[in-house]
């Protein structure tokens, strides 16, 4: 059985949005005409509560799907929510979608839909010819929880299938900052295949002996180093235990790093240009991130240098990271760090609540849990109140 992994397409990404939507839909696509089934290892949405249009856009991609040639279909089932469809397109909610327990997450509705079919903590079985392929998925959770929840949750292999572990976590070994991630010895072992989303780059490891997959977002967003690679989707062959990576049309991403070591902002200024100059001969549309490190020649603030080149063309999208300037404002080296790794701000505003309640010295016994409503409901008074309810618990 051919099966395809599309992980972190982030539909509703405010920044690109159009680039979300339309690198989305080629990804799908894509893998429906070349394989039997789909996982999705999250990040389908960008946010929590995406807007009604965003959700449109969504179903309708999935809606509009040609699924002739996704010759496989789901035989057995369990799992939280309650299964609408047969098509073998499964899926489990990110970090982006995660909600406080209990609560409907987007990728629920996609669920009641019938378009897509939810194994956050549980299993579903498809079968092609004869040949059964079990899904066992876990949704993002926060990092501090993920090593109890596999605990409690027990994911095991299913005798005389083809088992795959989905899930959608940080792992110490690529990010190796922070003892919270789980290490890729402490996954459950016996499964036949590993695939991991939340990492944006694409990554091949392995785990106890069999391949770990990451196949990266399907569009830019944190604009790092190895999003320069093309993005796209792994299809897993089951029966010959063998990958191949399918890029998909996707506006290119170039980062430059200037050391600007004593030079006059209007000189940094004119080599931006030349730049963006030489890069959109070679791409058309690219996205530039220009990353300045360096001592400004004396008399000379960060505020001097062009946060904007090249302006005028709509075409093009440039940024520019000043925050390795010595003379400007220094980011804490910690949020530094996080954000360098791939690490979503979400993660790291919980690291700094949990932080926080520790050095006050009050006590919570689940205070992911209250960090989880504090930034889940948008009306005030829901937030009080569930927040409330779950200190008096």
């Amino acid at each position: 059985m051919k099966i395809a992994i599309i992980s972190d397409m982030h539909i509703g990404y405010e920044r690109f949005r159009s680039d979300a939507y339309a690198q989305a839909s080629e990804a799908l696509v894509s893998a429906s005409k070349v394989s039997d089934a789909i996982i999705i290892p999250g990040d389908i949405f960008d946010f929590r509560h995406p807007k009604p249009d965003v959700i449109a856009e969504a179903m309708g991609l999935f809606r509009e799907l040609p699924v002739e040639n996704l010759s496989a279909r789901v035989v057995e089932y369990d799992g939280l929510r309650k299964t609408y469809t047969k098509l073998p397109i499964i899926a489990i909610p990110g970090t982006h979608e995660r909600r406080a327990d209990g609560d409907t997450d987007p990728v629920d509705l996609l669920t009641l839909a019938g378009l897509v079919v939810n194994v956050n903590q549980g299993r579903a079985i498809i079968e092609k010819d004869g040949e059964r392929v079990a899904i066992y998925g876990v949704g993002g959770v926060a990092e501090e929880r993920f090593r109890e929840t596999l605990n409690r949750l027990n994911p095991t292999p299913l005798d005389g299938l083809f088992n795959i572990f989905m899930f959608h976590q940080s792992v110490y070994e690529l990010l190796p900052f922070s003892n919270d991630f789980v290490r890729i010895e402490e996954l459950p072992k016996g499964f036949d295949l590993y695939v991991d989303g939340h990492i944006h780059n694409k990554v091949e490891m392995k785990c106890h002996g069999k391949d770990f997959l990451i196949p990266g977002s399907t569009v830019l967003t944190q604009l790092k180093d190895a999003e320069q690679e093309g993005k796209g989707f792994f299809v897993y062959d089951t029966g010959r235990f063998t990958h191949s990576f399918e890029e998909i049309k996707s506006r290119k991403f170039f980062n430059v790093k200037l050391k600007i070591d004593g030079k006059e902002p209007n000189e940094i200024n004119e080599t931006m240009e030349n730049e963006i100059v030489r890069i959109k001969d070679l791409e058309k549309n690219p996205i530039i991130r220009f990353e300045l490190s360096g001592d400004l020649k004396q008399g000379f603030k960060n505020i001097d240098i062009e946060s904007r080149p090249h302006k005028d063309d709509k075409e093009i999208i440039v940024e520019v990271s000043k925050s390795r300037l010595n003379n400007g404002a220094q980011k804490d080296v910690e949020v530094q760090e996080g954000i360098s790794n791939n690490i979503s701000i979400r993660d790291f505003g919980m690291s700094v609540f949990i932080s926080k309640l520790k050095d006050s010295g009050y006590a919570l016994s689940d205070p992911i849990s209250l960090f989880d409503i504090l930034s889940s409901e948008d009306k005030k008074e829901n937030v009080l109140r569930k927040a409330v309810d779950s200190v008096l618990d």
